[in-house]
């Protein structure tokens, strides 16, 4: 089993910043990589970043590239999102995941990870 804790969400101004931490426990030696999710009110889950834990590899959602960064600590089993120029659409709550295997579904997709977080709401007012 593996737990996820996330941390960092709050409200912040529209061209603000706010970084997003995600702490995993248990099983972590089985990552392959870890992801950002958010969903916002009524909406579907949807991708924003994840990350390769070897090789570090990164990928991004066109909506959020060039504003957040995924980043990863090996040794504190923790992912980050560093999150810049926030847009009110950044409202969420955002969820991180993790994949154990390299093989599985894309990236992309929620179907894609194993383990999920309770999540943390980010609200972005203009």
């Amino acid at each position: 089993q593996v737990q996820l804790v996330e941390s960092g969400g709050g409200l912040v101004q529209a061209g603000g910043s706010l970084r997003l931490s995600c702490a995993s426990s248990g099983r972590t030696f089985l990552t392959y990589a870890m992801g950002w999710f958010r969903q916002g009110s009524g909406k579907e889950r949807e991708f924003v970043a994840a990350i390769t834990w070897r090789e570090a590899s990164t990928y991004y959602a066109d909506s959020v590239k060039g504003r957040f960064t995924i980043s990863r600590d090996n040794a504190k089993n923790t992912v980050y999102l560093q999150m810049d120029s926030l847009k009110p659409e950044d409202t969420a709550v955002y969820y991180c995941a993790i994949r154990n295997s390299r093989y599985g579904g894309t990236l992309y997709h929620p179907s894609g990870y194993d383990y999920w977080g309770q999540g943390t709401q980010v609200t972005v007012s203009s």
